[in-house]
């Protein structure tokens, strides 16, 4: 390959960690309160509010059915609105977050749902009020499986990244569109795709060594 290839593909790669690393902290920090307004006012949460529960759900349901490529197009008025242009990677990470953010909604209110009733029932017998259990209880108890979300949250963030590089994103997924696809330039596509499995792999593997590290019922 070219130098000027191999600038293009290492300017590539971090554009991808870019995108992925702020939209994932974006994504969790909208994510991590609609996950536990879900779970807190479910019917069998601390705090059963329907309406409430009704509500954040369908929002969160909603987005999450709509493809990724289409949520992208379809936002490009709200992109361009917020970061000024709908193109780059800058302008990549308004869609990720929007598409990322009920993605992790959920995946907090299933970590939060295995939290032992048992802890859950004697936090309620000391008296605890429901923002002492979110913060004192529930999310330090579920913080293993919360960051196993996270491992996984970051893959599939990664994973629409790439995607977005149809519609002008930047990162590998754009290189491996304008250059292996456009161009037909197969050994490019493979790089870029090999680059890829390698940042899955790491993201996935630290995240489990992590919670290997942190996780008291693996010791």
């Amino acid at each position: 390959m070219s130098p000027e290839l191999i600038d293009l593909i290492v300017t590539g790669v971090w554009e991808t960690l870019y995108m992925t690393l702020v939209s994932t902290v974006i994504s969790y920090v909208l994510g991590i309160p609609l996950g536990v307004i879900l779970y807190v006012t479910d019917a069998k949460g601390i705090r059963p509010n329907r309406a409430v529960n009704l509500i954040v759900g369908t929002i969160v349901n909603i987005l999450r059915s709509i493809p990724f490529l289409i949520l992208l197009v379809m936002i490009l008025p709200f992109t361009r609105l917020v970061v000024g242009t709908t193109i780059g990677s800058t302008a990549t990470i308004v869609p990720l977050v929007v598409a990322a953010a009920p993605y992790v909604a959920r995946m907090v209110e299933s970590s939060l749902k295995e939290v032992d009733p048992g802890v859950v029932e004697a936090a309620r017998a000391m008296g605890s009020s429901v923002w002492q259990m979110i913060w004192k209880v529930f999310l330090p108890e579920a913080k293993p499986s919360l960051l196993v979300g996270a491992a996984i949250s970051l893959a599939t963030i990664l994973g629409y990244s790439a995607m977005a590089g149809f519609v002008g994103g930047g990162g590998l997924g754009a290189i491996a569109i304008n250059y292996g696809y456009y161009r037909y330039q197969f050994d490019v596509m493979l790089i870029t795709v090999i680059l890829l499995v390698i940042i899955v792999q790491i993201f996935q593997e630290g995240g489990l060594a992590l919670v290997r590290k942190i996780d008291k019922r693996l010791r």
